[in-house]
């Protein structure tokens, strides 16, 4: 009786260890094929930045949705995990940002630049101060999201061409790393953490919806609206280069 307990108990153990695994993470898609990477020279576009990752995420709007045109390696960024907080701390910025065509530096000494628009809204809330934080080529940065010659080229080439197709505004979310839960479980103990936990509705929001979030920010924080609208804060911002 002892055995035949023991056999129906190791029978039942997998069951019971798979149950208790958690969700598996969403895996990034596969880019579109070249021959439509293409075709979509032009259509509306959205940006994705994972700093842990190193990964910029390049997304073409298909229909209703937005689907990844392609990913490339960040080349070089600076400071670390977390947000941009004072000129001289050598941050990159995290949050929501958009671009505009007066935001694109075609004639930057980094080869190409695209001004990301810190501070925000919600930067200016916090007292958060610094100018001129740009993705842009050359492989160096100090606070900005250095990318290849050869990828900023790409990059820039997709944005200006949806911008002067008639996209208003390019949204830009820039995250410390995919938002998952057991990534930000793994940073819990971050002096980030709560800050961090205000972006991962937008990056759920995009993984359920594939449309960019829609983002504003009240009483100094940042609120998720319904998907497919954009990041409210539209400051224009003077783009001298002095870096």
């Amino acid at each position: 009786m002892g055995k035949i307990a023991l056999l129906f108990a190791m029978f039942l153990m997998p069951a019971v260890v798979f149950a208790s695994e958690p969700t598996a993470p969403v895996l990034p898609l596969a880019p579109v094929s070249k021959e439509l990477k293409k075709q979509l020279l032009g259509t509306p576009v959205y940006i994705q930045i994972f700093k842990e990752e190193r990964t910029l995420e390049l997304y073409g709007k298909i229909g209703t949705e937005y689907r990844l045109i392609d990913s490339y390696r960040i080349c070089n960024f600076s400071g670390g995990l977390g947000p941009k907080r004072r000129q001289g701390d050598f941050k990159s910025p995290e949050g929501f940002y958009s671009v505009g065509l007066s935001q694109l530096k075609p004639d930057s000494r980094f080869y190409r630049a695209i001004n990301v628009g810190f501070p925000n809204e919600y930067d200016r809330q916090q007292g958060y101060e610094g100018k001129y934080l740009m993705i842009h080529g050359s492989c160096v940065s100090i606070g900005c999201y250095a990318m290849t010659d050869t990828y900023i080229e790409d990059i820039y080439r997709y944005v200006e061409a949806a911008l002067r197709n008639g996209q208003p505004r390019v949204d830009v979310s820039i995250y410390p790393f995919r938002m998952t839960d057991s990534n930000l479980q793994r940073h819990r103990n971050s002096v980030y953490y709560s800050f961090w936990r205000q972006l991962q509705p937008g990056y759920a929001q995009f993984v359920k919806t594939r449309l960019p979030p829609a983002v504003s920010v009240s009483d100094g924080r940042y609120v998720m609206g319904s998907a497919g609208s954009t990041f409210t804060d539209r400051s224009a911002l003077a783009l001298t280069e002095t870096k």
